[in-house]
């Protein structure tokens, strides 16, 4: 693979983490670029991980991931949407006054982010077949994800004030429509 191809591919398995970035970002009170920076590293290392891990899957048994990921994918991308619509919709009956979160737990975004990432691992698995340095490939994809993901928690910060509470409603909403989209695309590619 050259370098374009690389890029193209590194920035295209970056898209569904920088939809969800968008999410986290708006969800939280005027996040600070730390705590972009933070979630970028998040979702840039498992990113990365993952097509390593789907690379070696591939070489032993890329069949049984292949059938599964998107399923996998699906379920938890729908309940951390289902979660986040939830939080929203609690947080709108309570008083106006109450303060957003600052920041995301640890655990919630490595959640996200796995869950955002099992396309990379399917294409980890694909990529066992050709003829290519997965350490490099794995890295920009882990980079591509770290910049967009920080890119989307900055925008987030600009729409969340937009959309005051209905933002973590909003996130929710782009979580499931990212799980939908997953098996969509599973299905479609199957006819």
């Amino acid at each position: 693979m050259n370098l374009s191809a690389t890029l193209i591919l590194a920035f295209g398995m970056s898209m569904d983490a920088f939809a969800a970035s968008i999410g986290k970002g708006a969800s939280l009170h005027k996040p600070k670029f730390s705590e972009a920076l933070r979630t970028g590293l998040i979702f840039g290392a498992i990113e990365t991980l993952t097509p390593l891990i789907g690379w070696c899957l591939g070489l032993l048994a890329s069949q049984v991931v292949l059938e599964w990921n998107h399923w996998v994918a699906f379920v938890l991308l729908v309940f951390l949407g289902i979660r986040m619509i939830y939080e929203g919709i609690r947080g709108g009956d309570e008083n106006e006054e109450s303060p957003k979160l600052q920041r995301h737990g640890f655990w919630l975004l490595v959640t996200t982010a796995i869950a955002t990432s099992l396309d990379a691992m399917a294409v980890g698995v694909g990529l066992a077949f050709l003829q290519v340095n997965i350490i490099e490939t794995a890295l920009a994809i882990g980079c591509a994800t770290m910049i967009m993901s920080t890119a989307g928690m900055m925008l987030g910060r600009f729409i969340g004030p937009l959309l005051g509470k209905r933002a973590e409603i909003l996130g929710g909403l782009v979580l499931i429509g990212i799980g939908c989209q997953i098996l969509y695309s599973h299905f479609s590619a199957l006819s």
